[in-house]
């Protein structure tokens, strides 16, 4: 169990160093290879961050742990909303800009009410898993033509920045992209076998451990790039990054799992799980608009609002462990 444990809190430091790791490399590759720092920005930078849930997930899926999988993707999207948007908003409200708001948002939650249809079954099939993965890339796709309709376009400029900022030579970046490669597998097979063991050894399901340590721990990445863009003050930052990673888990770490190995889904995986993702997205759409129209904030209150949801969940969450292990 102590050498479980250990596994998981040393998996999971070194999955997102790692993953910090493989996207410098990345980005700074793809730079000296020419690609545009657009599709660096969107793909690489942008959906850098949900580096560490794709991998668990696909490894969770390749080991037959399906639970472990769907928990860390939904899991993920749970924590990203309600605890990283919350305990951000309460530090400083985040002003929302109306992209945000009229199509990064509805677009989500889109997205969620068509990754339900498919738990309806009670299972992800591989066809479900490719049908997400190529929602994902039409997605991708047309958010791609859209940034280069638009020449100035933030996100492209915020990978110029950053690269300009840390510049990596071609060997350095091809060295940093293998190493954080080859750690990112090794770490999140660690973290897999950390949480699978804890799971069996507390005689509780690999669906509660991803929807809450490991969920939490993949979403470190998001919370670390929340924290540093409030305190610059840059605000299209914060959620865009965990819109972009909402839209990542929902279709890339679920369908790319699904796609590996056929997913068993439990009923409460739909009514409880998935209907809190949707609850929380549509209520970050309505906080947007406010009672007298586009107020575009979300403040202090809605950040106690949403962390409260957050630890209400959780505590039910263990409640249900603990009610189970009782036999009550």
């Amino acid at each position: 169990m102590l050498m479980a444990i250990a596994a998981i809190l040393a998996g999971l430091v070194l999955l997102v160093w790692s993953a910090d790791k493989f996207v410098d490399g990345a980005a700074a590759t793809a730079k000296h290879l020419g690609m545009p720092s657009l599709l660096i920005g969107m793909v690489i930078i942008g959906f850098g961050t949900s580096a560490p849930e794709l991998a668990v997930s696909a490894m969770a899926a390749a080991d037959g742990n399906p639970g472990l999988a769907l928990g860390n993707g939904y899991g993920s999207n749970i924590t990203n909303i309600a605890l990283i948007v919350g305990l951000t908003a309460l530090i400083a409200p985040i002003t929302m800009h109306s992209q945000v708001i009229r199509k990064e948002l509805p677009l989500l939650v889109v997205l969620t009410l068509i990754a339900g249809a498919q738990l309806i079954d009670g299972e992800l099939t591989r066809l479900d898993g490719w049908v997400l993965l190529g929602v994902f890339a039409a997605v991708m796709g047309w958010s791609i033509y859209q940034g280069i309709k638009n020449k100035d376009d933030p996100l492209g400029n915020a990978a110029d920045a950053e690269l300009i900022e840390h510049p990596m030579p071609l060997k350095h970046a091809i060295i940093w992209l293998i190493i954080g490669l080859v750690l990112l597998i090794v770490s999140s097979r660690l973290l897999v076998w950390g949480a699978v063991t804890v799971a069996q050894t507390l005689g509780v399901s690999d669906l509660i451990i991803g929807l809450t340590i490991v969920a939490i721990g993949t979403s470190l990445p998001e919370l670390a790039s929340a924290i540093a863009a409030v305190r610059k003050n840059e605000h299209d930052l914060i959620l865009g990054n965990i819109l972009g990673s909402g839209i990542f888990n929902t279709l890339a770490v679920v369908g790319l799992a699904a796609a590996i190995q056929p997913l068993s889904v439990d009923p409460e995986v739909l009514y409880r799980d998935w209907t809190l993702m949707l609850a929380l997205t549509v209520g970050l759409l309505l906080m947007g608009f406010g009672l007298t129209g586009w107020r575009k904030l979300v403040s202090r209150v809605d950040g106690a609002l949403l962390v409260t949801v957050y630890f209400a969940y959780t505590g039910y969450l263990f409640y249900t462990v603990v009610a189970a292990s009782s036999g009550g």
